[in-house]
């Protein structure tokens, strides 16, 4: 018996001035996820244990970076209609240190249908700074196999959004 677990990653990018700014250099901010498709498949272990997981580099890695003096928040959701893997089975985490003044979702946390602050920074992000978030899948057995054996996947979109302060 072998399932396969698909997360598939997608780029939502909402980049926002806030309130004010007249500089003559404007403040602009940038994402770019490396890892934009994802493949979790349980292990035996993984099946003992009820969840699969990746984690720090082998995870999803999300670079970053702004110029905004009040630094910026790495917001996360799942905003499908229909998502396959419940977002309560779905948990994220990022064990990247937050920039100065700046906060970060250190243990596992269900992905919600709307932003979630994953990570922040109160200085500016030096240019393609590094997140890498943990993604864990829970209640395995609630997802079925395809009939007559065979790998079933399971997808399900992260958007992920860059708000300056």
């Amino acid at each position: 018996m072998r399932r396969a677990l698909v997360v598939a990653l997608a780029l939502g990018p909402c980049l926002l001035l806030p309130a004010g700014v007249r500089s003559a250099r404007a403040a602009s901010a940038h994402v770019n996820v490396l890892d934009p498709a994802m493949n979790l498949a349980p292990t035996a272990a993984d099946y003992n244990n009820d969840y699969v997981e990746l984690t720090g580099a082998s995870g999803c890695r999300v670079q970053l970076w702004t110029n905004s003096i009040a630094g910026a928040v790495l917001f996360v959701r799942c905003a499908d209609a229909a998502p396959r893997i419940a977002l309560a089975d779905f948990l994220v985490r990022t064990r990247t240190a937050p920039g100065l003044g700046g906060t970060a979702m250190g243990s596992y946390t269900a992905v919600a249908a709307t932003n979630q602050a994953l990570w922040s920074s109160g200085i500016p992000v030096v240019m393609w700074g590094q997140v890498n978030v943990d993604i864990r899948i829970k209640n395995l057995f609630a997802y079925t196999d395809a009939p007559g054996g065979g790998t079933t996947g399971y997808t399900d979109n992260l958007t992920f959004t860059l708000v300056m302060q």
